[in-house]
């Protein structure tokens, strides 16, 4: 199993401090060894769990022009026209996907193109299925314009354990379909933004996986004959 680099740094360091107080423990409470046993076996539990919160599965990324695939594994929890107030100030089409514990943490691309927009904004931590975390909690904006031409928000928010929020984008970049843009530690929500005549492919409590599942087909017109 390969382990994101988000992961590595915080595993090492779990690691040896879990070791260094189970040795501590055998050593000064050398008499009480159920207890040694008990705390050794919680302690390589919790690390498999932390360890599994970062770990990085090898995709076959999905990819086309017109097609949105889905920023991050979890379950769709939101599926409405809403008001996006901070770059489009109009009516626009919302797809929240909730990102559990226990899915992948990686964030991607949904869909190709150059971002025109980028901006972090600092905030609150409240859990992630709020209907104000979108606007109040910690969070980045991408907006990027597709190779088929409508744009395309997207954010990365943070919830009541998701304190540190990861980002690999810039304006100007280029980027592509299923790519990793960032990481949430310990899961959280992805919002996607989309013209209100898109189609959606998904419905509400469904499962996707990041950079597979399809998960709406924006609009193009049509090329002019003349």
């Amino acid at each position: 199993m390969k382990i994101h680099k988000e992961g590595r740094r915080i595993l090492f360091f779990t690691l040896l401090a879990l070791l260094a107080v189970n040795l501590l423990l055998f050593r000064v409470n050398a008499r009480n060894l159920l207890f040694n046993q008990i705390f050794a076996g919680a302690s390589v539990i919790a690390f498999l769990l932390l360890l599994q919160f970062f770990r990085s599965p090898a995709r076959r990324l999905f990819t086309h022009e017109d097609l949105l695939v889905a920023p991050a594994d979890g379950k769709v929890v939101v599926i409405e026209d809403v008001h996006e107030p901070e770059y489009f100030d109009d009516m626009r089409k919302q797809i929240s996907i909730f990102m559990s514990p226990i899915n992948v943490h990686i964030t991607r691309n949904p869909i190709s193109g150059i971002v025109r927009y980028f901006k972090y904004h600092p905030g609150n931590y409240l859990v992630a299925w709020h209907p104000k975390s979108s606007t109040k909690n910690e969070r980045t904006t991408v907006v990027v314009e597709s190779e088929a031409g409508p744009l395309v928000l997207f954010r990365q928010i943070a919830g009541a354990m998701a304190r540190r929020i990861v980002w690999y984008v810039n304006e100007g970049d280029e980027v592509s379909q299923g790519e990793e843009f960032g990481f949430i530690k310990f899961g959280s929500r992805v919002d996607i933004f989309v013209p209100v005549d898109t189609e959606v492919k998904v419905q509400i409590g469904e499962k996707v996986k990041g950079g597979q599942t399809v998960i709406a087909q924006l609009k193009t017109e049509a090329p002019s004959l003349f």
